[in-house]
């Protein structure tokens, strides 16, 4: 039997799940996958270790109608009999938001559990659904050492002003600060940029990691300084269908002008704005690039001019920039997008090699180019499995 780490990040309709080795260092899954669609015909899809889809009649068998509860049960009797036999020592989870206190992973006690549920409108489209997970863990294996893995710890090294509102301070003594997020990808990224870059990791870094939803984080000696996110995962750049930053003045005026309710203004801020409201036809990047439409240029247009915007600012806290990372999604996938930015930071000494770019390679800089242009695939799942590994076999003792 195979000592394995499972790793759990649970959306409202979908589950990303791996198994990881329970080995130092482990870097490589077992298996890893991804049910869409729960609630509504959900469909499993799995690969092995050498990323080869697993065929239909290796995959599970899912209802139509099942739930997160009705599907974690499942997802764990079919990982145990995975290849013969897996026995999961420890379970990790992505939790979007973890708070001010919380600098590393911890284990999950009701304590916890209760302490993170009061975060839950501070991250709704995400912390829901991380707890659900955790609770269908235990309910379906109780007892199994379970561990939260925060996006906001990444975070906590950035100094007292980084994370300052220009609010009352007993506001700031009540915890609306800037938090960030996107933390574990942050700290996979942050790992391995020696491989690619070599003593300079450790000098004045942006990644930028653009998805469906969009953050930028400015590195010093691998550490964060600065982020684009802030007191929720609606701030900073344009994404997928949220607005990123907005004058207070527009929530102000929806609701006083235009009569609008708190679920309503939530509702077009966190599901209907982005690039799904700006272009009207999709919050999906390669959509948009397909598409004529002069709406889905513009689009794609305003996501880059914010983004270039951010980095600019994100610069001054470092003192300039002797990296650019690119990463998540659209990071690592669209040319024009990463071309469009650093058009726009050519003052900075930004110039792509344009083959380089177009194929998505590693290093898309030119050779003169002053600052080093990275695409960097991150691994979410990977950082999280160190983490689990690295708290069972701590002498302090998390479990």
């Amino acid at each position: 039997m195979t000592d394995a780490i499972l790793v759990l990040n649970a959306g409202s309709s979908s589950l990303k799940f791996a198994l990881y080795p329970d080995e130092e260092n482990t870097q490589t899954p077992i298996v890893r996958g991804k049910i869409n669609g729960i609630g509504n015909s959900p469909v499993f899809v799995a690969q092995d270790a050498e990323g080869v889809l697993l065929p239909p009649e290796a995959c599970m068998t899912l209802h139509a109608s099942a739930g997160h509860d009705d599907l974690i049960p499942t997802l764990l009797d079919w990982l145990r009999t995975y290849q013969g036999g897996v026995t999961i020592k420890a379970a990790g989870h992505r939790v979007v938001h973890g708070g001010r206190d919380h600098i590393g992973p911890a284990q999950v006690t009701d304590a916890l559990l209760a302490e993170l549920e009061t975060l839950v409108p501070l991250a709704p489209l995400h912390q829901p659904h991380n707890l659900t997970a955790i609770r269908c863990v235990e309910a379906a294996a109780p007892g199994l050492p379970q561990i939260a893995c925060f996006d906001t710890s990444f975070h906590r090294t950035q100094d007292r002003l980084a994370q300052l509102f220009a609010l009352p301070r007993a506001m700031t003594d009540q915890g609306i600060i800037r938090y960030g997020f996107h933390g574990l990808s942050y700290e996979y990224i942050a790992g391995i940029m020696p491989l690619h870059l070599g003593d300079r990791a450790d000098e004045r870094v942006i990644v930028a990691h653009l998805g469906n939803g969009a953050s930028m984080c400015a590195m010093k000696t691998r550490r964060s300084v600065a982020t684009s996110m802030g007191f929720t995962a609606l701030d900073g750049l344009m994404m997928g269908r949220r607005s990123g930053a907005l004058d207070p003045g527009v929530v102000l005026y929806l609701m006083d002008n235009m009569n609008m309710s708190n679920d309503e203004v939530a509702q077009v801020l966190y599901k209907e704005s982005g690039l799904l409201g700006v272009s009207g036809i999709s919050n999906n990047m390669a959509t948009l690039q397909a598409s004529a439409a002069p709406q889905a240029r513009e689009a794609i247009d305003l996501f880059c001019y914010r983004a270039a915007s951010e980095l600019a600012a994100l610069a001054a806290t470092i003192g300039g920039l002797d990296a650019l990372v690119f990463t998540a999604g659209i990071g690592e996938n669209s040319a024009l997008v990463r071309s469009l930015i650093c058009d726009r930071l050519e003052w900075m000494g930004v110039d792509l090699a344009e083959g380089e770019n177009d194929r998505n390679a590693t290093h898309i800089n030119s050779a003169e180019s002053g600052v080093d242009v990275l695409v960097i695939p991150t691994d979410e799942e990977a950082i999280i499995a160190l983490s689990v590994v690295g708290a069972l076999r701590t002498k302090s003792g998390l479990i």
